[in-house]
């Protein structure tokens, strides 16, 4: 069966990850495939190959399927090429199932999120659906999902409706920041301090990245993220040839399974305060850590150089 949501790759120079992931959208046989991919950065011998190497693996397709492409010729890096590659997908399509190339989804996954966008096409309170889940068996209900605050991107999909609220400068930061609007949101100063230290580095340039600015535009309009009950979507990219995810932990290669169907959907929009409570001790702080190991071999290569 085909899918008929359009499904946007993200990909750069690591055609091992890149080929495993692209086995499983080829298993899902969509009908449009984006793909948005970074140049070589010239001061890495050998990855101009690479990049050519994963690249040719989206030749691979052998199903009817529309393929579109956005490739770089130079590099842009993580905050700009994935912002500009996202704002390409979402002004080409209404909504997308959206994968990197280290983001193994269970083949369950690509149906939750089809039947979840059209669920929630016009309900503007919903801004994301993931595939994670993080809560290492903890669950309040029998349903298929729950609601979060946090929008976690190793697998996730969205609409353009959602889409247009992204600013990857967060120029509204300034204002949140000054109004205390942290706390309105989220109630609990230890959580106040730990994401404006973030919100500050990812608005000053110290972090190189894209998705603190999608949280931000998530939070500011008081977005809502589906989160399966299950963990649909194992993260494979933990290592020294990533970005940001460089050292192994808790939620590296963090087991899929099958999401059942019919889905079993909430009898009531409600966040799951419990849920995200965990979420916060658990995957936050591992962010933390990487967001920190990251900034480090940053501040480390300034000084070598």
């Amino acid at each position: 069966m085909t899918l008929a949501t359009p499904v946007a790759f993200f990909i750069f120079n690591r055609p091992q990850l890149t080929q495993r992931v692209f086995d499983a959208i080829r298993q899902a046989k969509p009908a449009m495939l984006l793909v948005v991919a970074d140049g070589a950065r010239r001061d890495r011998p050998g990855e101009a190959d690479l990049c050519a190497q994963t690249r040719a693996i989206i030749q691979q397709v052998d199903w009817q399927c529309q393929v579109l492409t956005n490739f770089s010729d130079i590099n842009l890096g993580c905050k700009r090429r994935v912002s500009s590659g996202l704002d390409w997908v979402f002004d080409t399509v209404e909504d997308a199932i959206v994968l990197e190339d280290d983001c193994l989804p269970h083949p369950t996954f690509f149906p939750f999120c089809e039947e979840l966008l059209d669920h929630y096409r016009h309900d503007e309170r919903m801004m994301a659906i993931s595939g994670d889940n993080f809560q290492f068996g903890h669950r309040r209900t029998d349903d298929s999902y729950y609601f979060s605050r946090y929008n976690h991107c190793w697998g996730w999909a969205s609409w353009r409706r959602a889409w247009r609220f992204y600013d990857v400068e967060m120029s509204l930061w300034s204002m949140v920041k000054q109004g205390n609007w942290l706390q309105d949101l989220l109630e609990d100063h230890r959580a106040v301090k730990y994401w404006t230290e973030i919100f500050d580095a990812v608005s000053s340039g110290h972090i190189d990245t894209w998705d603190y600015q999608w949280t931000f535009a998530c939070w500011i309009q008081s977005g809502l993220t589906l989160l399966p009950n299950v963990n649909l979507v194992s993260n494979i990219g933990f290592g020294s040839e990533a970005t940001h995810t460089i050292g192994a932990n808790r939620l590296s290669n963090l087991p899929s399974e099958a999401m059942p169907f019919p889905l079993q959907h909430p009898a009531f929009v409600i966040r799951d305060i419990q849920a995200d409570e965990r979420t916060h001790r658990l995957a936050d702080q591992s962010n933390q850590l990487t967001a920190f190991k990251a900034t480090l071999k940053s501040i480390i290569r300034t000084v070598i150089q």
